[in-house]
């Protein structure tokens, strides 16, 4: 990759909180944005209506900007949640068409982000690749490029993404795109080249924004993570308090 990001501040979005502890911690610790789960059945992370609600009312006077990670695939039923929550961006964080994304791009007012992921598994391969371009022309915002594991788990799975794998899919992009994956304030340097491609606009972290003692978010924790991508000086991961058993 021969083309490089002008500099601007690096986005730091830490996905899945769940309580407002969470929220007074991420902004505390300088994260930009805070997913919130809703329509991921099964996620240890999932939000009801009203508690999805409740988290962007109080993200906003936080100075974080709300975003919601969902599996679902319903225009309407995502743009009623978009209305009643107030949410900035959309992450559509599963296998949804092109098609849902353009019936999303025109029920939605324009300041509300769309945010499609791309799932890359630990060949290189990515599912989606066909429909990148189609993806873009329905009115995708912004990429999220993320893995999917081998045994098909995919969104906060805290498995790295080999940077290596990314060098014939990131030519295809037309739209800036955020970084996922097993990222760690450690490993930084490991993806030079991807932050210096002219598309890159930040990181999205679940696994290594936590506190292991408690589960939830960790202000020594985001603010490493946050140190570390906006300065390109990796420093050590912050130690963690093993529960007692």
């Amino acid at each position: 990759m021969s083309t490089t990001r002008p500099l601007s501040r690096t986005l730091l979005k830490v996905c899945g909180a769940t309580g407002p502890r969470d929220i007074e911690a991420a902004a505390a610790a300088g994260a930009d944005c805070v997913g919130l789960w809703h329509g991921v059945p099964g996620g240890p992370s999932e939000l009801d209506p009203d508690g999805l609600a409740a988290l962007v009312a109080a993200a906003r006077p936080a100075g974080l900007l709300p975003v919601l990670v969902t599996f679902l695939a319903d225009p309407r039923a995502l743009a009623q949640v978009v209305r009643r929550t107030g949410v900035a961006w959309v992450q559509l964080h599963a296998y949804q068409p092109p098609a849902v994304v353009r019936a999303l791009r025109e029920a939605l007012p324009a300041e509300v982000g769309l945010v499609k992921v791309l799932h890359v598994d630990e060949a290189g391969g990515c599912v989606e690749r066909p429909l990148i371009g189609a993806y873009e022309r329905a009115g995708t915002d912004l990429f999220l490029l993320d893995t999917a594991t081998g045994d098909g788990r995919i969104g906060s799975t805290g498995a790295a993404l080999d940077p290596s794998r990314l060098t014939t899919l990131l030519p295809r992009l037309r739209r800036p795109f955020l970084l996922a994956g097993g990222l760690t304030a450690a490993n930084r340097p490991a993806y030079e080249d991807v932050v210096r491609h002219s598309g890159f606009r930040g990181i999205d972290v679940d696994t290594a924004a936590r506190d292991q003692a408690t589960g939830g978010f960790g202000i020594p924790q985001i603010a490493a993570l946050a140190r570390a991508w906006r300065t390109g000086t990796p420093v050590p991961d912050p130690p963690q308090l093993e529960l007692s058993r």
